[in-house]
Parts: structure tokens; C-alpha cells; sequence
């Protein structure tokens, strides 16, 4: 397939992304997921499709093993991770990450650390990374709703040239890649 077609069929791709929350007393049915109603109007609003949100518990082989799950079974362009970025003896999210992915984008968790510390001071505890397997985009947020908030602001703006770069789209005449609409 030639680059001007594969830029064409991405085009007409919608950005399909899953939620895993990583968060044990909710996964017991101990505690309750305040945060899934508010971050799915988030993505709907900024045109992300949501083909899964499930919640597993804090567990870094559980979380790994549904991470890869996800990047070999379904045809997802974004899987953020929720929770577990913190430096609590369970906090798992960033280690099953590295366990799981290819390419490792260290600028991303860099970047949502530099603008949540305009807010918060403790936003360098976060140790959330992002990185790559096969076509599929990992990313760790954070567990706070504000943070997630956040930091997905500050990723949103180059979410589609990150997936046209991953699935190999051409630039445009300004070198910027266009991922799916």
C-alpha cells in the first residue's frame, strides 16, 4: 500500500480507545468508580470512541496480562491505564506498562508531569509513562478525576499526529501527521 493511500484510509478511522482501571476496592465492589461517568463524557466530547472500561485490581501481572490482552486482541489505537502511578507499595501501573510495550514514550508521562506541577506539587510522584505495542498506544494517568482531566488535556493536542506517526501516515505539506478522524 503506498503512503498517499495509507494516509487516505486513515482518514476515515475512528480513534476506538479503552479504559482499565487500576484500583482494587473498586474492583471488590469495596469502593465505587466516582471517576467513569465524568472521563467517558470527557472522551465522547473529544471524539474518542470507547470500545472497553473494565477495572482490575492493583496486581502487576493482572494488569499486565490485560494490557496485552487488549494490544493483541482488539483493534484499539489508545489504552489508558487509570490509578496505580503513585508510589504506594501497589501502585504497578507503570512496571506492567514496560513489561508490555515495545517502545517506551517517555516524553508524554514527562509532559503531563511538567503541567500538573503548575497545580499540584505532588504531581512528581507520578511515575505514569506511555509507549507503544504494535499499533496500540499505552498510557498511564493518574487516579485522582482532576488529574485524569489533566493530563489527558495535555495529550489530546497531539493524540492524532502520535497514532498517524504509530500507524505510519504520511505528514502533510506541513509536515504534520494526520491521524483518523
Amino acid at each position: 500500500m503506498t503512503q498517499e493511500r495509507l494516509g487516505e484510509r486513515l482518514q476515515n478511522l475512528v480513534l476506538d480507545v479503552a479504559i482499565v482501571v487500576i484500583n482494587s476496592k473498586i474492583c471488590s465492589g469495596e469502593a465505587e468508580d466516582l471517576g467513569k461517568e465524568s472521563l467517558c463524557r470527557y472522551l465522547q466530547d473529544h471524539a474518542l470512541r470507547l470500545a472497553g472500561y473494565e477495572v482490575v485490581p492493583d496486581d502487576r501481572e493482572v494488569i499486565r496480562k490485560r494490557l496485552m490482552s487488549l494490544c493483541e486482541e482488539q483493534d484499539l489505537r489508545v489504552i489508558f491505564t487509570v490509578g496505580g502511578t503513585g508510589v504506594r507499595p501497589t501502585d504497578w501501573a507503570p512496571e506492567a506498562t514496560r513489561d508490555v510495550i515495545e517502545k517506551e514514550i517517555p516524553g508524554i508521562g514527562e509532559a503531563m508531569r511538567a503541567e500538573s506541577l503548575k497545580k499540584m506539587r505532588t504531581a512528581m510522584l507520578s511515575r505514569g509513562t506511555a509507549g507503544i505495542r504494535g499499533t496500540t498506544m499505552v498510557v498511564n494517568l493518574p487516579g485522582s478525576q482532576k488529574g485524569v482531566i489533566d493530563n489527558l488535556a495535555t495529550l489530546l493536542p497531539i493524540l492524532d499526529h502520535t497514532i498517524g506517526k504509530i500507524l505510519g501516515a504520511p505528514p502533510n505539506k506541513n509536515g504534520v501527521v494526520k491521524a483518523p478522524e
